[in-house]
């Protein structure tokens, strides 16, 4: 006689509960992989560029937005496991803006226990005051802020000014000189400033925006809105980030491909006749793999990654 069966019934509480404990498994695993991107990206950046050596005292620019709150948050990852010893200060200039909440910023650094300045100018009035109303007011705003953070550097003593830019703001920016600049010009992971005295750098060169949004999510970061600007509608960069998402929507892989180009410039074949000498150019008699195919049909390599549409050519 064969032995009766049983048959293990699930209430729909218990069901539910299951569901979530393998929905909240799933999000840790996602959370997980995000941070060893996050950290690896921004790892790769400093090493590429060497952007932090040893015993420099860096300055984290902080805005109280996602960007700047991930960057310290991935910084302060990377101090613990760094081969070279620096120090991060972190640093707020309080634009006076109208209903600013001046107290979060330094409530967070101070639990954080981390090394802080904040700095109070009133910029604010000086913008609102000079530019006309409808405006763009970052022009003015970002020199006037400039100026103040690197007084700010030079009595801090302080070796790197790090700034929250990513890898969609240099798209933007490449996209904007290009569109509204008549130049192929974007914005540097590492540069000396214009006053020739800081060495200004990008630690989140690699990093997708929306890989930082996540993070910020996760973390819960105490964001502050920026009332002076935040509110300005139809920017140009505005424009050009709503170029980019759309492109990447409909052709996924696109943002990954035009980004690495930014890494693989060849100047002999622009047109700049300053970055090369066309003037001069002569035969040589030796064959060489990157020299032109004139009279060839162009080939390019299709990324393999996910999702990506091949069009039909035309």
């Amino acid at each position: 006689m064969n032995a009766p069966t049983s048959t293990l019934n699930w209430t729909p509480a218990e069901e539910n509960a299951t569901d979530a404990a393998a929905k909240a498994v799933k999000i840790e695993r996602e959370t997980h992989k995000l941070e060893k991107r996050l950290c690896r990206q921004v790892g790769q950046a400093i090493v590429d560029y060497n952007m932090i050596e040893e015993g420099d005292r860096v300055m984290v620019c902080l805005s109280g937005g996602k960007d700047s709150y991930g960057m310290l948050d991935i910084l302060l990852k990377m101090q613990q496991r760094a081969p070279v010893k620096f120090e991060l200060i972190g640093v707020n200039l309080d634009q006076k803006q109208p209903g600013f909440p001046d107290h979060i910023l330094p409530e967070y650094l101070r639990q954080l226990g981390i090394a802080f300045h904040i700095e109070t100018q009133d910029t604010y009035s000086i913008v609102k005051k000079v530019v006309p109303e409808g405006k763009t007011m970052c022009s003015l705003c970002s020199r006037l802020r400039r100026g103040i953070l690197y007084r700010v550097a030079d009595e801090l003593k302080i070796t790197k000014i790090a700034l929250g830019h990513h890898r969609d703001d240099m798209l933007q920016t490449f996209f904007l000189n290009m569109f509204f600049g008549g130049k192929l010009k974007g914005m540097p992971p590492k540069l000396v400033s214009d006053d020739g005295g800081h060495i200004v750098i990008r630690p989140l060169a690699y990093v997708a925006e929306k890989d930082l949004s996540r993070w910020a999510a996760h973390r819960a970061f105490p964001i502050i809105p920026c009332s002076l600007c935040g509110s300005q509608e139809n920017l140009q960069r505005q424009q050009i980030g709503n170029m980019l998402r759309d492109w990447e929507k409909k052709y996924p892989g696109r943002i990954e491909s035009m980004f690495t180009a930014l890494q693989n410039v060849v100047p002999s074949h622009l047109m700049d006749h300053s970055r090369y000498d066309f003037k001069n150019i002569r035969t040589t008699g030796v064959p060489d793999a990157d020299g032109d195919k004139a009279f060839d049909s162009e080939e390019f390599t299709v990324p393999t990654l996910p999702g990506l549409q091949l069009l039909p050519l035309p």
